[in-house]
This record gives C-alpha cells, sequence and structure tokens, in this order.
C-alpha cells in the first residue's frame, strides 16, 4: 500500500498525468504554464503596451484555475502529505554540492544558498536568478511554451516542434548543469 507521506510511483501519478492529457485532446485545450503569464499580464493592461498581450484573455479563464489548483495542491502536499520537506537525492550528488558550496544540499527542499531571504543581499545570488529568469523566459517565448507544455502537452500530440523543443531543453538543462553551473559556483 502506499503511504501518504511517500512520492507516488510512476505506475500512478503517469497515468493520472495521461488521463488530465486526455481530457484536454478531447475538450481542445492545450496544457502550460507559461501562458498563464502570459494572460496575466493581459489582465493588469500589459496590452496597452505590446501588441502580444493584446487578446481575449477570458478563453484562457480555465488555465488559470490550473494555477490555482498547482497553489493549493502544492500546499496541501508540503504540509499536510509530507514528512520531511528535504527531497531525497543521491548521496554522491550532495557531496558534489557541498564541495560547490552549498551546504543545505540534502537537507532542504531548496538550496537556500540561492533562496533564503539572506540571497536577496548577495550580489552573486540576485544576479544569477535574474539572468537565469530571463533565459529561461526569452526560451519559453522563443520555443513557443514552456517545458511542461511542450514536454507534455506537445508531445502527447505528436508535434514535431515539441520534440524539437523537449530535446533543446535537455540539451540546455545538461549543458548547464555539466560546464555552466560550476563555473558559477
Amino acid at each position: 500500500m502506499i503511504s501518504i507521506y511517500e512520492p507516488w510511483p510512476w505506475y500512478v501519478s503517469g497515468p493520472m498525468i495521461a488521463l488530465v492529457m486526455f481530457l484536454l485532446l478531447m475538450v481542445g485545450k492545450n496544457f502550460g504554464m507559461s501562458s498563464n503569464l502570459r494572460t496575466l499580464c493581459t489582465i493588469c493592461g500589459a496590452g496597452n503596451t505590446s501588441d502580444f498581450f493584446r487578446f481575449d484573455w477570458k478563453t484562457q479563464k480555465w488555465n488559470l484555475v490550473v494555477i490555482l489548483g498547482a497553489v493549493i495542491g502544492g500546499y496541501i502536499g508540503a504540509h499536510f502529505l509530507s514528512s520531511d520537506l528535504a527531497v531525497v537525492i543521491n548521496p554522491d550528488t550532495v557531496k558534489d554540492l557541498k564541495g560547490l558550496g552549498f551546504e543545505s544540499a540534502g537537507s532542504a527542499y531548496l538550496p537556500s544558498e540561492l533562496f533564503d531571504r539572506s540571497a536577496l543581499t548577495n550580489i552573486k545570488s540576485l544576479l544569477t536568478l535574474s539572468i537565469g529568469g530571463l533565459l529561461v523566459g526569452f526560451g519559453a517565448r522563443y520555443a513557443g511554451g514552456c517545458t511542461s507544455g511542450h514536454a507534455i502537452s506537445g508531445l502527447s500530440n505528436l508535434q514535431l516542434p515539441s520534440l524539437i523543443a523537449v530535446i533543446g531543453f535537455f540539451i540546455g538543462g545538461l549543458t548547464m548543469i555539466h560546464l555552466i553551473f560550476p563555473l558559477i559556483f
């Protein structure tokens, strides 16, 4: 029996994702989180300064519910279904991260060296997060969607551009973690 305090195995969560994708396909919708940022910017009036944000955001109300569900689900998972907030990672990875200066590796959900409030006063952390955020935002826009949209929705629809984007995401991620990340830290 699966404990509520353990991550769900692939054979439970995978079919649930497939069911959601099937339902979205049946109603003609595409899943993706980055499109929600465009919708939120449009709601806040960004369409007054940019044509990209001039669209009928009300057609995307259903997708805003996805954000709300992700926030509520994350809260429930973190506060009621988790016995330990640390992510279980390979001991060799913990050792490597600690060698790079991440002392919280293996004992925290996110590295406190990057995401703690004190990181907001550290220029290196601010630059790393800002440049990373800009690159992710640019990449999601340039690719016409984010990793979740392409990898889950696009591949489910058998879209070749999504396959190319996902391959690019993996190449970029591997390049970052093996070549660039050690240089930054």
